[in-house]
């Protein structure tokens, strides 16, 4: 059975006091269970990502709440590889910021291109403070119809919960958002909540938390979704 399971990575530095970290774990039971898969998860921490890390051995990477990370250029390194090797990915919350960060860098070649929070004065912070703090906040998302992460819910609206600061910087929100990079989900005031790259099996990012239903109990569409991805590309 163990040969069969699903390794998925969790990029991210894992603390036991982060409400999405202690979710993490029950989301992906819950899948498991439900798709009669057996999945391992394995916890990358960020300063463990280096060029001879082993990243083709994971079915997946799921890079996770919690940044700044130990080490931006791990997990961007990671994030990476799931892009170009066309292996399944999903981001939440932080994950959503690097998966950002990433394209800005290595896809659309902006090497000056920093993370607010940790560069808040760079002339190309592509992420910077929202306007509204999203810091335990639920609101709904509209969901772009033919999306993945629209055919995930089976809906175009959800109702999602953050734990989050920044967002994409709406300077540059034009410039990113394109025929590869794709917005695929708004909140009730507009402002971009989910991204999803077209050309590329299922990479799928959201700025809210969809793990966070496992606490109660609930199963994640998103996450459902993902680890089926895995499962195919296996």
């Amino acid at each position: 059975m163990e040969n069969s399971a699903l390794r998925i990575a969790l990029i991210g530095d894992y603390d036991p006091q982060v409400t999405a970290h202690q979710a993490i774990p029950v989301a992906l039971g819950l899948v498991a269970e439900h798709l009669s898969q057996s999945v391992q998860f394995e916890w990358l921490a960020t300063e463990q990502i280096h060029a001879d890390t082993q990243l083709e051995h994971f079915a997946g990477f799921w890079c996770v709440p919690a940044s700044p990370y130990k080490s931006e250029s791990g997990a961007l390194r990671a994030i990476r590889f799931a892009r170009e090797q066309q292996r399944p990915f999903l981001g939440t919350c932080g994950g959503f910021q690097h998966a950002v960060l990433e394209f800005s860098r290595h896809v659309l070649g902006w090497t000056d291109a920093e993370h607010g929070e940790t560069s808040p004065d760079s002339e190309r912070a592509v992420l910077t403070p929202l306007t509204c703090s999203l810091v335990e906040a639920v609101d709904s998302i509209h969901l772009v119809p033919g999306s993945l992460i629209a055919k995930a819910y089976e809906t175009s609206q959800t109702r999602e919960g953050y734990r989050c600061r920044f967002g994409v910087n709406p300077q540059f929100e034009q410039q990113l958002l394109g025929d590869r990079l794709q917005a695929v989900g708004h909140d009730s005031s507009g402002d971009l909540r989910a991204i999803e790259l077209k050309d590329h099996r299922f990479f799928v990012a959201t700025l809210f938390q969809p793990e966070r239903a496992a606490l109660k109990g609930q199963m994640p569409p998103l996450v459902r979704a993902f680890v089926e991805a895995c499962a195919e590309r296996r």
